[in-house]
Formats: structure tokens, sequence, C-alpha cells
């Protein structure tokens, strides 16, 4: 039986925890600065995100109350699709102790249908190549590697 999770929007308190999991892989170490006390740009990015009704900065947690698992979801209006709602995943990450347990099938399930609550046609995401057991975790889920992504970063 799967443990039971409890999904809420992340609030100040939790920035630190969240950047804490970004930072827990070979490829969130190059790009974030955990420590402490965190940069204020986390801080900043996490009110811009908390004041835009079209982003949703998750935290799971479990029994105890710790925070596990995080992920931020966004909704993206645009006119193609007749005016549609396309959602986006971004910044997925379960703690370190807690992968292989079912917790991201459950946060993905929780965003797919947080998706179709908030009126969206499509749900995406994007992965990079480096990770090919997380493009395999969406395939099973039924992501379908349809088009191809292009990045152009400016720093």
């Amino acid at each position: 039986m799967a443990t039971p999770l409890r999904f809420r929007k992340a609030k100040r308190k939790d920035v630190s925890l969240i950047v804490q999991m970004l930072a827990d892989d070979k490829l969130g170490q190059l790009r974030e600065n955990y420590k402490e006390p965190l940069p204020d740009s986390y801080y900043k990015a996490f009110e811009s995100i908390d004041q835009d009704a079209n982003q949703e900065l998750m935290v799971v947690e479990n029994r105890e109350q710790e925070i596990i698992g995080t992920l931020q979801l966004s909704f993206i209006p645009y006119l193609t699709y007749q005016g549609g709602v396309r959602a986006q995943i971004e910044a997925v990450r379960i703690r370190a102790d807690q992968r292989g347990e079912g917790i991201g099938s459950q946060l993905f399930e929780w965003a797919i249908a947080r998706a179709r609550e908030r009126g969206a046609h499509v749900l995406q995401l994007t992965t990079d190549k480096n990770r090919p057991e997380a493009f395999h975790f969406y395939e099973k889920l039924g992501f379908v590697a349809s088009h191809e992504g292009m990045k152009l970063h400016f720093r």
C-alpha cells in the first residue's frame, strides 16, 4: 500500500529544502548554489512564482510532514488550440533517500489530475538527455517524445 502523501503549495520557509533537493544530483550541482544562508535570488524567484496565478510550486510531504519531493507546474495560455492552456512540469525532484518508493509516480498522478482540473489540453515536460532513467520513467507514465526541444542559454 502506498504511503499517504500530502501535496501543497510551497511556502517561503520551504525554499531552502526545495533548493537542497534541486542541487542533489550531478546536473543540479552544476547549476544550483545551495548553501546556508541561501542566496537571496532564490527567495526573489519564489516571490515571483508565488504571486503568479499560473504558477504552482508544489511540495509533497510524507506522513511525518517532511518535505520529500517538489515540482513546479506552469499553466501557459496561448492562442493555438483555440485559445488553449498548456501545462508544463519543471524542476521535479524526490529527496534522495525516498527515490524508488513510488513517490514520483504519485506526484505525477497529482500533476496530471491538476492539469486536467485547470483545463489544460496538454501536459508537457523536458528532460535532460543526460538523465536516461528519467526519460524511461516519463515514458512509463504515458508521456511521448513527440517533439525535439531546443534551448538557447544566455549565461
